[in-house]
């Protein structure tokens, strides 16, 4: 009897910390005494294994596909031979005389003065139009930016007819301006400035309404919280944020206005000294004095690889 009253029954307790020693038991570790390993994690060893073949698969990634060689060989001496040909066969002896000739100077500056007013139209009507296109939705808008896009893809003389049909003496809005104004601007210099802004004002807006779309619209907000009006706030805080994008656009719509040809001579004619630029000037040389096309050629071939030389971090960025 006393046997029996010795025996009493176990706690929840009790039954919680038997239950875990015989879990310990069963699976062979003593917690309390197992020393902690020292392998590397199975992560860890799979990091460091691809960490020592990577050099390996990158070697082995860097390898072009059969055939891709040669053909990009060929690629680059076709776009690279008709260059390298107009520097050697340029008439280096007499380089100074042919660029100094009235007719060259004159062109040169015909086409700087064209250039830069294309330039200056393009900034004035392609800034906004970018800002809205890029921060304002509205209906239509893929339209018009199909507009915008279309000159750059357009054959050059179908441009320079369709701005015939608009502002021509008798186009849509040309007969009104010279009725009213009495602004007549086919075979004039303001003529060519205008069809080279057409041309080359899509560059712009493209450019900058990336750089629009790219930039952290956190600081104009916080410049409106401050209390910054619209004009302040894209004058003191929007315009620097995309300057980069601004000047890269602004140099390719100079370069390619500097380079029109097709709409300058389909709507502005090719008057010596009014609408004669450096591109219309080497057609025509090429026909009486191929020495003088040439040099006008390599002054347009160096104003196309400064450009290229200024737009090198933009364009092809350092990894």
């Amino acid at each position: 009897m006393s046997e029996r009253q010795d025996i009493r029954p176990e706690t929840p307790a009790e039954r919680r910390r038997a239950a875990t020693s015989k879990l310990a038991v069963i699976a062979g570790d003593s917690i309390a005494s197992k020393p902690l390993s020292r392998e590397p994690i199975p992560w860890a060893r799979s990091a460091e294994a691809a960490a020592q073949t990577a050099p390996a698969r990158a070697r082995r990634g860097g390898r072009a596909p059969f055939g891709f060689v040669p053909l990009a060989a060929i690629g680059v001496a076709f776009l690279a031979l008709p260059l390298a040909a107009l520097v050697v066969r340029a008439p280096w002896r007499h380089l100074t005389a042919d660029l100094t000739a009235p007719g060259v100077l004159t062109a040169l500056r015909l086409s700087l003065v064209c250039s830069l007013g294309a330039l200056i139209v393009s900034i004035l009507l392609g800034v906004p139009l970018a800002w809205l296109l890029a921060r304002v939705p509205f209906r239509g808008r893929n339209v018009v930016r199909a507009f915008i896009v279309l000159p750059m893809v357009l054959p050059p003389v179908v441009g320079g007819v369709a701005l015939l049909l608009a502002f021509g003496r008798n186009g849509i809005a040309g007969q009104w301006l010279d009725r009213a104004f009495g602004v007549t601007l086919p075979f004039t210099t303001a003529g060519a400035i205008l069809a080279e802004a057409f041309v080359a004002m899509p560059f712009l807006v493209i450019t900058v309404e990336a750089g629009l779309r790219a930039m952290d619209r956190r600081y104009e907000d916080a410049a409106a919280t401050l209390g910054a009006g619209r004009w302040t706030t894209f004058r003191r805080v929007t315009l620097p944020l995309i300057a980069p994008a601004l000047g890269a656009g602004a140099a390719l719509c100079w370069a390619r206005a500097l380079g029109e040809f097709g709409a300058t001579i389909t709507f502005a004619g090719n008057l010596p000294g009014s609408t004669q630029t450096v591109p219309l000037a080497v057609y025509l040389a090429l026909q009486s004095n191929p020495d003088a096309a040439i040099t006008l050629s390599l002054v347009m071939l160096v104003v196309c690889l400064t450009v290229l030389i200024a737009l090198r971090d933009r364009w092809f960025p350092s990894r």
